[in-house]
């Protein structure tokens, strides 16, 4: 059964523009294992990388029902990688839980559903 259904959509460049501004912006959205990737990444791929992970923490907290910010930070939801590449919730739940991230030259966005 359904629990819950996000999505989420944002621009790159404006993201682009907040780190390149605010590089502690990165330690109030990324875990620190998100972090360690961002980290490694070069180039555009870095805030493409970014802005997947922020529009699925905002789908996520919307699937949830709480939004960000009354039961959720962006620092209590963390997306690892699996070896074929998949992003995957590890916290608050790892089970149950669908995601998917799609990039476009301007945009990214994520889709998140709870079971």
């Amino acid at each position: 059964m359904i629990k819950g259904i996000g999505m989420d959509i944002v621009e790159i460049d404006r993201i682009q523009a907040i780190v390149d501004r605010q590089p502690k912006f990165i330690n109030r959205i990324l875990t620190e294992q998100e972090r360690m990737r961002f980290s490694k990444l070069k180039g555009n791929r870095r805030y493409e990388y970014f802005a997947g992970r922020y529009a699925a923490k905002e789908a996520f907290s919307k699937a949830w029902g709480t939004g960000i910010g009354k039961e959720l930070s962006f620092l209590d939801i963390e997306i690892l990688v699996e070896p074929s590449g998949k992003p995957y919730f590890s916290k608050p739940l790892k089970n149950g839980v669908h995601l998917s991230i799609t990039h476009s030259k301007e945009f990214a966005a994520a889709q998140v559903i709870i079971e």
